[in-house]
């Protein structure tokens, strides 16, 4: 059961499990994730970041046959990168570009996955629902079926300091993992599920609808893409209810993908399209203005993004190419 003092389940949802969770204020839960989120995402301050990243290399091969997708940064200059092959966890050193599996794979996909600032790596698995692995020792602390619903697929996940948020992109669905103090993991019964309705419209098949999350810049609700039919939607985490986001007009997140928030900037990946589009949300995210689209001649379909000091890192999932044993991938850097 989530506690009363934590913040973000919804008083009307319906959990994945025999439990009731507690009503959670949204507000405390999205605004105090605000700092956390600097932390873990940027590192250091840009200037000290900016002054030894001068040598640091743009384009970080990984292991041949890897089939990257997900990405994390924290506070230090390391890169972890989830396999949608065997689900095995690389790190990558962001200044040299050497890096290791430190967690190897339990024989099925990661996609998404963020870290958290206990050293927790929160995993999407799929089909396989979550699992929650030690970045230190790459030992499994947990691991959780999300839904009993088929088809599912587990893609993206947000941290708060009290909930990991997950999507599923054949499910109408959010999922909610609720923390518990100093981080508690809950128990696999405690998995809160909220519906998504209002504005949202399921694309019905194994297409997919949910993909990247993250939260609005004032901290009150949460955004999701919608690959399939190329919209962003602004979710209210207490009740499921999505009202699109009005985006002015800009071309449509079809290919949307990976999102990363910084302050009120949003970076949404369109993975088939080699670009990352640049919006400038309003605060409470129900609208935003497109201000540029970020490319490079090394993206080959990069599919999430995250951020250390300047730049942006993301992984080439080269969805567009046979994978192989011998399939080479690598982790492209730019600037932001």
């Amino acid at each position: 059961m989530i506690p009363p003092h934590s913040s973000f389940a919804p008083p009307h949802s319906s959990p994945a499990s025999p439990s009731s969770p507690s009503r959670l204020s949204r507000r405390r839960l999205l605004t105090a994730s605000a700092a956390t989120a600097a932390a873990v995402l940027a590192g250091p301050p840009a200037a000290a970041a900016a002054r030894s990243g001068a040598n640091r290399p743009t384009v970080i091969p990984l292991p041949d046959g890897f089939r990257p997708e997900g990405i994390a940064i924290g506070g230090g200059p390391y890169a972890y990168l989830g396999s949608l092959g065997d689900g095995s966890i690389y790190r990558a050193d962001l200044r040299t570009g050497e890096g290791r599996v430190i967690s190897a794979g339990p024989g099925t996909p990661s996609v998404g996955l963020k870290l958290d600032d206990r050293g927790r790596l929160f995993v999407a698995g799929r089909g396989q629902g979550a699992r929650v692995v030690d970045a230190r020792t790459g030992a499994v602390l947990a691991s959780y079926p999300l839904t009993t619903a088929a088809p599912t697929f587990a893609n993206d996940v947000y941290l708060t300091p009290r909930a990991a948020w997950f999507t599923d992109s054949y499910q109408p669905a959010l999922y909610a993992l609720p923390l518990g103090r100093r981080g508690a993991l809950p128990e696999a019964d405690e998995v809160v599920r909220i519906t998504l309705r209002g504005d949202w419209e399921q694309v019905s098949g194994e297409v997919v609808n949910a993909n990247g999350i993250t939260r609005t810049p004032d901290g009150e609700a949460l955004l999701v893409v919608q690959s399939g039919a190329g919209g962003l939607h602004r979710v209210d985490p207490r009740t499921g209810v999505t009202r699109r986001v009005d985006l002015g007009g800009a071309a449509p997140l079809s290919n949307g993908d990976g999102l990363l928030l910084l302050g009120r900037t949003l970076y949404v990946v369109q993975n088939r399209q080699n670009a990352v589009d640049v919006f400038r949300l309003a605060p409470d995210g129900r609208s935003g203005v497109f201000r540029k689209r970020l490319t490079s001649r090394d993206f080959d379909v990069p599919t999430t993004v995250a951020a250390y000091g300047t730049r942006l890192y993301l992984p080439n999932a080269r969805f567009t190419t046979t994978p192989t044993p011998e399939t080479t991938y690598t982790l492209v850097a730019v600037e932001r």
